[in-house]
């Protein structure tokens, strides 16, 4: 519920009447301030309140009970010194910050019916649980809401490669091998994938890059996969192993059940050896396909194959890359392509469609995907501007007018 405490402050969805602290003093919120999405320091940054027709600039944070300022070590922590006004549902105790002020105290209900909505929200049994709304909506909100999941699901995907830049020590060209790899065995055996990418000996494989039976016989016998493929790559592999020191995956990381043969894991692996072998792997290569027909004849495929690399793979790479480099062009060039496929068919976005909501490509369907993931399965339906619609009241009674005919 100190959620939902957070949405009244943050939207100033405050009860008629006067304001006032708990020792009687007259409040006036001017601005609610800054909300902190991380988890360190108060919820809201540079708020600006008139107590007493003073105004005050600094912090805000919210409790459900005042106790809980003690209960999360408020007390002992510096960083709280900068709070002007503690915001509270129940006000049950005094308060003090680490220097021994003590803090001003507002007491700040939630309105019933807000509450009753929220409610509906969280313990609705249909999925989405404002799925009645959607129709409803302006476009212009729904494509803007969209527009932002779409990069932020980008970014989400940026932060992955970076840290993959990061535990091959800077190379970019690696974390790209890394999470093409990852997406070449689906999201089965994407973790395995990853796994044994990780673990490529690259600089070892620069070497032998004209051969490919001696790529193949590396990328096979390091997936610890050679019992799936002619007995001749065990004896290569055993020279290079021992050349250059190999130790290879764990082979119980891959799963087959419910897996097609042409998905296999060392039919996928064999087919990364022969684009590696060709250099179509190369991260270069790809910064210079400018649309999806370039990216089509590095890869050498085609289909819907190909537009899963391109969402999975090629869109968040191009981007990480641009937005790592402060690189507009190539930032520009994700979002093109995204828009550039076709809507994705999979549950999710089925369900969004049976809503009402229609999307227009790949972009739109991404930013689905990050709705449902980040949004409605984590019940984050406060941070979510559907369920802002939803709970503002605009769309309530025709709601539950549906709901309870």
């Amino acid at each position: 519920m100190e959620r939902l405490l957070h949405y009244t402050w943050r939207h100033k969805l405050l009860p008629l009447g006067k304001l006032t602290t708990t020792d009687g003093r007259m409040v006036e919120v001017i601005d609610p301030g800054l909300y902190n999405n991380s988890d360190a320091g108060p919820d809201f940054f540079n708020a600006k309140v008139k107590v007493n027709g003073i105004l005050w600039v600094g912090n805000v944070e919210i409790h459900i009970k005042a106790s809980d300022w003690y209960r999360h070590h408020h007390d002992t922590d510096s960083a709280y010194d900068s709070v002007i006004l503690h915001v509270v549902q129940q006000a049950d105790m005094e308060v003090k910050t680490s220097q021994g002020k003590t803090l001003t105290t507002l007491e700040l209900p939630v309105a019933e019916e807000l509450k009753q909505d929220y409610e509906g929200l969280i313990h609705s049994d249909k999925y989405p649980p404002c799925y009645k709304i959607i129709p409803k909506l302006p476009s212009l909100k729904v494509h803007s809401w969209l527009s932002s999941l779409q990069v932020e699901r980008l970014q989400q995907k940026t932060s992955a490669i970076v840290e993959r830049v990061q535990k091959t020590k800077g190379s970019w060209e690696a974390a790209y091998f890394v999470t093409l790899s990852r997406n070449f065995g689906f999201s089965i055996n994407g973790d395995a994938f990853e796994t044994w990418a990780t673990m490529m000996p690259m600089n070892a494989l620069s070497h032998h890059r004209d051969n490919l039976f001696q790529i193949e016989s590396i990328f096979i016998g390091m997936a610890s996969l050679l019992d799936k493929v002619d007995p001749k790559y065990s004896q290569e592999f055993a020279y290079l192993q021992k050349k250059f020191g190999l130790s290879p995956m764990d082979a119980t990381l891959w799963r087959y059940l419910r897996t097609r043969p042409q998905n296999f894991p060392h039919v996928r692996i064999m087919q990364l050896a022969q684009m590696y072998h060709e250099q179509r792997t190369s991260l270069s290569q790809l910064l210079n396909c400018k649309n999806s027909k370039e990216i089509s004849t590095l890869y050498n495929i085609k289909g819907a194959k190909l537009d899963l690399l391109i969402i999975n793979t090629v869109v968040p790479t191009v981007f990480a890359y641009g937005r790592y480099h402060a690189n507009e062009e190539y930032e520009d060039r994700a979002f093109d392509l995204l828009e550039a496929i076709k809507v994705e068919d999979n549950n999710i976005v089925r369900m969004w469609q049976e809503c009402g909501l229609d999307a227009r490509s790949a972009g739109d369907s991404q930013a689905l995907i990050q709705l449902k993931k980040e949004y409605c399965d984590k019940k984050n339906c406060l941070r979510c501007r559907f369920g802002y619609e939803f709970l503002s009241g605009e769309y309530r009674n025709a709601f539950f007018s549906e709901e309870n005919p």
